[in-house]
């Protein structure tokens, strides 16, 4: 009988190694690796929910920009013209300046139901509604005026509705035949009346149709956390997805429909969370679905909701695990061939350098310890190994560095953007309270008589137009920041800039209750300055110091300077003199706008003419704002080679706002220094 020796300590030691090793590493693994699936889905949930909830806001604003624009111009004086030629120039220039995309929009006259001017040929776009509108105009049009309904991709539409309500355009002469609509998902048709003034009242005579397909995003790459858009209303009918074959369809006809169903009940009543979708799709593949609710702007559909989507597949949200599958099995591999080599070189000169790595293994505990890795341990494959540990500290400090940056200016940015979603009224409030204070005098009847009346209604028809200016020009902040924005410099009449500005604000400054006292200015004072900026500049300041005063007034001065040139001196601070030396010019004209308001701590007086920038605390939060006007009035002032300047002594001491401009031609007489009170 041949007796077994005993095995040698190598042998004996590399068995218990592997035998306690291997089994360690795997559970290892395996818990690390479920812990990083679990990490990488809910982080996947959380985005694709706020992804859902951008998606719903995106398609709201996308509406109300939509409504807003198309009643713009059916409010257009050129619409009371009569000549189709007009009709179709509008109408181009219109497609033209609409900031979203527009697939057709057309003029159809009501009474002879013919299309006068349209950018996508004669075949109208959808019905039209026979009394949705008021014949005759009684209050000016506002978003409950547009009528709101769906177009289907590829949609074939009869020259009759089969409603009796509405009826379909018909083409009128010199207008090509329209091409089939090459959209593939569901398109809104908006529809605005427009009223032709006749005599002494405006008669409904035509309608103004706007047709624009749902931004909704269509693909969802590998990786990307946002997932594509889906669209379902509240009946359940899907408005759109991807697949075009799914537009139309109902959710109840879905393998998922309860699930879905579940969604929409869930949306409807407020929730905005995700859900796991198993049979949504045809190959089986299971979906994340995030989901949030947005008003219908559907007419028909005055109380529904439409339930917005962001989908992704779980495989391409858990697309980052690959990655960690891959570190996790060259690290048990790269552990088990450690341990074989310790084991068949369990020698001084093999334990010595395991003992280095083992010292520095423990005494490195973060990233940013100076310490080296121990380096010429006579063994190449711990000399190799030792080389490893150091390029992976390296690319981990660097992906820390990377990571920390980015998370940075992610926070910076989304910052910035919550500010100015939260707050961009503030430049749009100023012409919309001059509106609505000229249609409140003449709604309540305060007018003598219906030349006072019709004048009201024209101050707020420039205000509206005025509106639109802002409008735009916020847009062009871009524009501003980067030197490209276009000025129209003209000669022009200070006094008459500040009086129509101060025409704007009389209403709210009566309302609050304020005085608001200029100088009695008998003859022009002329500038070279942009109008229409410049009165922007002064709407800015007015509506500021009109709305951080709650009683007290506002003094509106004007003096005239003389600049000595190239003299010598050095005035650090004094706007009016740096620019003077840059510009060559000695005569100025400088008006002061003083309330006696809730003012400005001065640590913060510097800041508030960088963008989104207002001051910090409860003194301005309460009165809105986002920070834009005194940033873009500061670099109107720029262009138009003219200074703004701001100062206050101080929380509750009222704030002084300094605007200067080259004179081109001083008033024969001297500005008077009696003052004369505008509004009490």
């Amino acid at each position: 009988m041949v007796s077994v020796g005993p095995s040698s300590f190598r042998r004996i030691l590399l068995s218990r190694i592997l035998l306690l090793s291997v089994p360690v590493l795997l559970v290892g693994e395996y818990v690390t690796y479920r812990k990083a699936r679990s990490m990488l889905l809910e982080t996947a949930r959380q985005n694709l929910t706020e992804s859902a909830g951008r998606k719903a806001e995106t398609i709201e604003q996308w509406v109300n920009s939509l409504k807003s624009n198309l009643l713009g111009a059916s409010e257009s004086s050129v619409l009371q013209s009569s000549s189709p030629k007009v009709y179709q120039n509008f109408i181009n220039q219109l497609g033209q300046r609409l900031p979203t995309q527009v697939d057709c929009l057309q003029l159809t006259n009501l009474q002879t139901g013919k299309v006068a001017a349209s950018t996508c040929g004669n075949q109208p776009i959808q019905s039209l509604p026979k009394k949705f509108w008021p014949q005759q105009q009684q209050l000016l049009v506002n978003n409950k005026s547009v009528y709101i309904n769906l177009v289907w991709p590829l949609q074939q539409k009869s020259q009759k509705s089969e409603n009796d309500g509405e009826f379909l355009a018909v083409p009128a002469d010199g207008l090509e035949e329209a091409k089939p609509h090459p959209n593939t998902q569901v398109s809104l048709v908006l529809s605005a009346p427009v009223y032709i003034q006749q005599q002494n009242s405006r008669q409904l005579r035509y309608v103004l149709s706007l047709q624009s397909p749902l931004p909704v995003q269509t693909s969802a790459p590998k990786g990307s956390l946002a997932g594509y858009t889906v669209v379902i209303d509240q009946d359940g009918t899907i408005l759109a997805h991807p697949n075009i074959d799914r537009v139309g369809r109902n959710i109840a006809q879905e393998a998922d429909a309860d699930r879905l169903k579940s969604i929409v009940r869930r949306a409807i009543a407020g929730g905005q969370a995700f859900l796991h979708l198993f049979s949504f799709e045809k190959n089986g593949l299971e979906l994340l679905a995030g989901y949030a609710a947005v008003p219908s702007p559907m007419a028909n559909q005055p109380k529904s909701k439409w339930i917005v989507l962001a989908v992704t597949r779980l495989d391409y949200a858990l697309s980052g695990l690959e990655e960690i599958q891959q570190v996790l099995l060259n690290l048990i591999v790269g552990l088990v061939a450690a341990s074989i080599m310790a084991t068949l070189y369990l020698s001084r000169d093999l334990a010595r350098p395991l003992e280095k790595l083992r010292d520095y293994a423990l005494t490195v505990k973060s990233l940013e310890s100076p310490q080296m890795v121990p380096h010429n341990l006579k063994i190449r494959e711990f000399d190799q190994l030792a080389e490893a540990i150091d390029s992976m500290v390296e690319r981990l400090r660097s992906w820390a560095e990377e990571l920390e940056v980015a998370s940075k200016q992610a926070q910076v940015a989304n910052q910035l953007k919550d500010e100015f979603l939260r707050n961009i009224s503030h430049e749009l409030r100023t012409p919309l309270n001059g509106i609505i204070g000229f249609l409140q005098f003449v709604q309540d009847g305060d007018c003598d008589d219906r030349d006072e009346e019709m004048e009201f209604v024209q101050r707020a028809y420039d205000a509206a137009i005025h509106l639109l200016n802002i409008i735009n020009d916020i847009l062009d902040i871009a524009k501003i920041e980067s030197g490209t924005l276009s000025m129209m410099l003209e000669t022009i009449n200070l006094t008459q800039v500040i009086e129509e500005a101060v025409d704007l604000q009389v209403v709210e400054v009566e309302q609050k209750g304020l005085e608001l006292i200029l100088p009695d200015l008998k003859e022009p004072i002329m500038v070279y300055a942009d109008p229409d900026k410049l009165k922007q500049v002064f709407l800015n300041v007015l509506s500021n110091a009109i709305k951080f005063t709650d009683s007290g007034k506002i003094t509106i001065s004007i003096r005239l300077e003389s600049v000595l040139l190239n003299n010598g001196a050095s005035y650090n601070g004094n706007a009016v003199y740096n620019m003077a030396q840059v510009t060559g010019t000695k005569d100025w004209v400088v008006v002061t706008i003083e309330d006696t308001g809730i003012g400005i701590d001065q640590e913060q007086q510097d800041k508030l003419f960088q963008p989104f920038v207002m001051a910090d605390g409860s003194t301005t939060r309460k009165y809105g704002g986002n920070g834009l006007g005194l940033a873009i009035s500061r670099n109107l002032m720029q262009l138009m080679a003219g200074t703004i300047s701001l100062y206050s002594a101080g929380i509750n001491q009222g704030t002084t706002l300094t605007i200067a401009l080259p004179a081109k031609q001083l008033p024969g007489g001297s500005i008077k220094e009696d003052l004369v009170i505008v509004s009490r």
